[in-house]
């Protein structure tokens, strides 16, 4: 493959044209972030969206990483001399690393290898006759006690005419038997390094191979620690074609625990017979050594390198599956619609150290906080009521988030007695999922953001402000610690760590940040910011107050004209100077707006007027495509950039997650003994798995919702029919107290009183 070609390659991959892709690569090489490309570059790419640049980006590196390791492999051999025109072909053939590297193998320098052993006796010329399969007559045994004794022959009669004695000379104690079985391990490592060869039984593993698990046996009387985790597989079998990747980073974590030995049945001596097929000429002296030869070197070493190879596959397959449902529920999770407005009670439950409370008022200011004791006696039960009540009545507080963790049943058993007691119509409560608090609660950014408050506290007030804005919240967290994934710390853990970073840039960059308001740890998310320049806009705006236009960012230090097109999208300024910076309309395009407005009668004053944006709105509704259209070839601009500005300038300041339904609130407790098989109950979408949807339901246990039971079709993944945040009706089918499981359904249950069931 050459350079040139990669463009074609990714273009068909993704289903678009070359030219959009040759020149998101330019855009890519020129240092322009993806969500930039994405929203502010549409023309020049076609409207390629984002997830197909980030697609495009890491097949650009896969493919730019194959021509370089091409050329190094063929500088590799041609400096062995044996870079053949046929050999040279097939390198620039190969579209995979694993075919370029089986091309490789033969010429690959390895250590001191049994074959390389027998190369050094002087034993090539023995494999070589085993191979060409030309001698008929006589025994291989007869074959080779003349082989050494010509060998030996000719030694000695370079010696008396030669100076320099033969790199290779047979030793003088090499029996015909030794010299066999040394031409046969020559034959074995050629034929298992043969790539055609190789790529024949790799596809033949993967459709015939089964995987087979059992648990390590018992040392001294003891299994190993939590081999009771892995008593399914105890004595487990599947063929590896169907082998969930759940299920196959489940049997890793087994096997790297010492609980589960792991192997790979496959059919050995149809393999042999394959290998024997690929090399067979003739029947003549040899083919027993032959079919000896490939025997060993199918067991000794090409099934164990392909063994190799189909676990490696498995876990990178399972690997990047975890990864893409660990970011789709933290996509959803983070683009959770906002409660704002509310004065907000952060409950972090406890039993030992009571449960710790913060409220936060509808900016996030911690304005008071302290410790209940909701688990104790009655007596601590009743004055912590009475403080609750104190509480709500000074600050207005209109919601209560609970955290799920310890204590959590109790205190929202504390929180609905009072709600009910005292008829507080106006007061709700919500159970929030609290993973990753206590992580954040000690960090060292929660010390500089709530410097007068100790860790306990931080909890609580992460608890709190979450379901004001999940996004400027979740962004302070590390991602794996926030709990919406599957053997999240099974997988690699920096391919993760890239992965989720792209899902949380993504996010925060569709959202937009408020300029004046935003944390340095959701600024280091916008498309050209860094950490380091995220700060110091905060210490600018510290120093001068609010920004007023987007314009002053070049005067932040370290934020230069580059950066600054890269992220004056993406930023938010209510109140400002020109009413566009409260839009997604990018700067460069601010006078192409203007125009837009002239042409539609208004001008931007209009857009702080609520009755001119609702004409405007109205206007903007009549707007057909061929009208669109039309209106762009009379401004000079492309009709991606007009259609975007005409969609924010009927929305000033609108946050896209304002279309999603509001988070699930409660006045009344769920109580475990009103589980029943049968019961419909509401719940919210917590996590997604490969397996099922687990769902909230008002108690401490999760109910699942397994893949069979999202609807009466068959499901692909649980993702096609749920999203994390989804509020659902579901219908119990089962309880088992014992386990702490609940299983739920969707199917027959009626959604949103409409009658139909769930994208079913």
């Amino acid at each position: 493959m050459q350079a040139k070609e990669i463009d074609n390659i990714i273009a068909r991959e993704l289903g678009v044209r070359r030219e959009q892709v040759t020149k998101a690569i330019e855009l890519l090489d020129a240092g322009n972030t993806v969500p930039f490309i994405a929203r502010y570059r549409k023309e020049a790419t076609g409207a390629l969206e984002d997830e197909q640049l980030r697609t495009l980006a890491e097949r650009l590196t896969y493919l730019r990483g194959l021509v370089k390791r091409q050329e190094d492999i063929c500088a590799s051999i041609a400096a062995q001399g044996k870079l053949t025109p046929e050999l040279q072909a097939a390198i620039d053939g190969a579209t995979k690393l694993q075919e370029l590297e089986d091309l490789y193998l033969p010429y690959k320098q390895k250590r001191r290898t049994r074959a390389q052993m027998a190369r050094e006796k002087g034993l090539q010329p023995l494999a070589d006759a085993m191979m060409a399969q030309n001698v008929v007559k006589g025994t291989a045994l007869d074959y080779a006690t003349m082989f050494l004794s010509e060998a030996r022959t000719a030694a000695t009669s370079d010696a008396t005419t030669d100076d320099d004695a033969t790199t290779f000379a047979v030793p003088d104690d090499l029996t015909a038997e030794d010299a066999l079985a040394g031409a046969r391990d020559i034959v074995a490592e050629v034929v298992s390094e043969d790539a055609k060869l190789r790529q024949q039984l790799r596809k033949s593993l993967w459709q015939t191979g089964v995987l087979k698990t059992e648990l390590t046996p018992a040392k001294d009387g003891k299994q190993p620690e939590d081999a009771q985790t892995f008593l399914m597989y105890a004595d487990y079998s599947e063929p590896i074609r169907t082998l969930p990747s759940h299920r196959v980073l489940a049997i890793n974590r087994g096997e790297k625990k010492g609980c589960l030995r792991v192997r790979i049945d496959f059919g050995h001596e149809a393999a042999v017979d394959k290998m024997f097929a690929h090399i067979f000429r003739r029947k003549c002296i040899f083919t027993d050594e032959l079919r000896a030869a490939l025997e060993d070197g199918e067991n000794r070493l090409l099934f164990p390198a392909l063994e190799r190879e189909v676990r490696a596959q498995l876990t990178e397959n399972a690997e990047a599956q975890a990864i893409h449902v660990f970011g789709v529920n933290l996509r959803q999770l983070l683009l959770q619609a906002p409660l704002g407005g509310h004065v907000v009670m952060g409950l972090d439950p406890g039993y030992r150290t009571g449960c710790k409370m913060a409220v936060v008022d509808a900016t996030g200011r911690v304005v008071d906080h302290g410790v209940l004791q909701v688990t104790k006696s009655d007596a601590e039960r009743e004055a912590s009521a009475k403080t609750v009540l104190a509480l709500i009545k000074k600050h207005h507080v209109t919601l209560l988030s609970i955290g799920n963790g310890t204590a959590s049943y109790e205190t929202e058993q504390f929180a609905a007695n009072l709600i009910a007691e005292h008829h507080l119509t106006d007061v709700h409560y919500l159970i929030t999922n609290e993973a990753g608090a206590s992580v954040y609660s000690a960090s060292k950014l929660a010390k500089e953001e709530l410097p007068d408050y100790d860790v306990t506290i931080r909890g609580a007030v992460s608890i709190a402000r979450r379901v004001q804005d999940p996004l400027a919240e979740l962004v302070k967290i590390d991602p794996q610690a926030i709990g919406v994934g599957q053997y999240q710390h099974d997988v690699n853990q920096k391919a993760l760590g890239e992965a989720l970073d792209a899902v949380i840039e993504a996010a925060v960059n569709h959202v937009g940040v408020d300029l004046n308001t935003a944390s340095p740890a959701l600024l280091a998310h916008i498309a050209g910011i860094t950490a380091a320049t995220a700060k110091n806009i905060v210490a600018w705006r510290d120093a001068n107050g609010r920004f007023d236009g987007r314009r002053q960012l070049l005067k932040v230090p370290r934020l230069g004209p580059a950066a600054f097109t890269q992220c004056a999208g993406f930023l938010r300024i209510h109140g400002g100077t020109s009413p566009l910076d409260d839009t997604p309309v990018h700067p460069e395009s601010y006078a192409l707006a203007e125009k837009i407005l002239a042409k539609l009668g208004f001008s931007l004053d209009d857009l702080t007027k609520k009755d001119e944006l609702d004409l405007l709105a109205a206007k903007r509704k009549l707007l057909t495509k061929e009208k669109e259209a039309a209106l762009a070839k009379e401004l000079g601009a492309g009709l991606p950039t007009v259609h975007d500005i005409l969609d924010a300038l009927v929305a000033p300041g609108r946050d896209p997650r304002e279309d999603l339904p509001a988070p699930l609130t409660r006045q009344a407790i769920v109580k475990l003994s009103d589980i029943k098989p049968g019961t419909i109950l509401r719940g919210t979408v917590r996590n997604i798995t490969d397996f099922g949807a687990f769902v909230d339901i008002g108690i401490k246990t999760a109910g699942l919702i397994h893949i069979s039971q999202l609807a009466k079709r068959r499901v692909k993944h649980p993702l096609d029919v749920v999203s994390i945040g989804d509020i659902l009706n579901v219908k119990v089918l089962s309880v088992d107290e014992q386990r702490g499981r609940i299983g739920l359904t969707l199917k027959g249950v009626p959604q949103d009183g409409t009658g139909k069931e769930v994208r079913a």
